[in-house]
């Protein structure tokens, strides 16, 4: 019986690090894109190293990753265990990879009962992990595993539902994953940046900006941050609230400027209290070929029913067509639940194209 092991990698400080490190880093990094895209026929959602690693480092979320290596000293797996490390904090992040011609082989169970054990180990009590899939959109019926949010849907005979389910993890969410075709229909952006526009009324002003957060903005960032992981939605899995400061912000800021994408902020300020009311964020590649990814987007709840999430997403459209043209796409990850979202996602011209699961186990 081929003998597999599981090795736990130095993640390297910057892409100049040791160049054993470097390369270990770039191992890892292939297997986890091999194995994802092999499922979602999507090259285009993948990250090199150099994107990757800067979301890696920060200090309140540390990264451990792990591989598998075959008796050769090939890598065939890739892992990781992720968590916030604010006192009391009882959740954590667990993903595995298997490259797909050595899948059914228990690489993958050892691979997951050696992170299962750290998670036990370091007392977390809520585990998480997102599992890709060729689904696009809702489906029901025989053959399809629907959350509890009654939203979107997977096969339940693609591998890694069937291998979460045998290991008794629970099926919790789906994100839609969806793709816009750059340059967008400008006439159509246009119009509903102006019907917002109109619904939010005076009283919000957008703003946007590339790089770092301007001074004046700290404090909203770090408050959206924040507000992320309480008014997101989460379906049953909510998490603990992960508090950002502007120290915080600024730290992770930097460790991005480091990464071939440019982030690109909108925020849309609240003039009658001068405060931030709602955020989206897009990573921007250096590279004119690759697609742009649109992460963060929010509106605080108090602030909701002036759509000022449509006014956000059209607004970021239109910035990165401005500054940064020539990219092919931008994607997007939502709740299926999330049909606010959708809806404006589908008005300006995004394609749903895969699946997100997310998958809860409670120890």
């Amino acid at each position: 019986m081929t003998a597999y092991t599981v090795h736990e990698l130095d993640v390297p400080a910057t892409m100049d690090d040791d160049a054993a490190t470097v390369q270990a880093f770039r191992d890892w990094v292939r297997a986890q894109n091999t194995a994802e895209v092999a499922v979602t026929g999507l090259p285009e959602i993948l990250w090199t190293p150099e994107e990757q690693l800067p979301y890696l480092l920060d200090p309140e979320a540390p990264s451990r990753l792990f591989v598998v290596r075959d008796p050769d000293g090939d890598v065939v797996a890739a892992g990781s265990y992720d968590t916030k490390q604010a006192p009391g904090t009882p959740n954590c992040w667990i993903a595995v990879a298997v490259a797909p011609d050595h899948q059914r082989r228990g690489i993958g169970t050892l691979l997951a009962e050696h992170l299962e054990g750290i998670a036990r180990e370091d007392g977390r009590t809520q585990w998480k992990t997102y599992a890709v899939s060729r689904q696009v959109g809702p489906a029901s019926g025989p053959g399809y595993l629907v959350p509890p949010t009654g939203h979107g849907a997977v096969p339940e005979g693609e591998a890694g539902a069937r291998f979460l389910t045998g290991r008794g993890w629970r099926f919790g969410q789906v994100n839609r994953i969806s793709r816009l075709a750059l340059p967008a229909d400008h006439s159509v952006v246009r119009e509903l940046h102006d019907r917002a526009a109109a619904a939010a009324g005076p009283d919000y002003r957008v703003h946007a900006w590339a790089g770092p957060t301007p001074e004046q903005w700290l404090d909203g960032i770090a408050l959206l941050e924040t507000r992320m992981s309480t008014d997101a939605p989460e379906g049953d899995m909510e998490e603990p609230e992960d508090v950002w400061t502007r120290e915080r912000l600024q730290e992770h800021e930097a460790q991005l400027q480091r990464s071939p994408r440019t982030m690109v902020t909108v925020a849309v300020e609240h003039l009658p209290t001068t405060t931030l009311a709602g955020f989206t964020q897009l990573a921007v590649p250096d590279a004119v070929h690759q697609p742009v990814m649109q992460g963060d987007t929010l509106v605080l709840r108090e602030h909701r029913g002036h759509r000022l999430g449509w006014l956000l997403k059209v607004a970021g459209i239109e910035r990165v067509e401005q500054d940064f043209p020539g990219r092919p796409s931008i994607i997007t990850f939502n709740a299926e639940e999330n049909r606010p979202m959708l809806d404006v996602n589908e008005a300006v011209g995004f394609v749903g194209v895969g699946s997100e699961g997310i998958w809860e186990r409670r120890v």
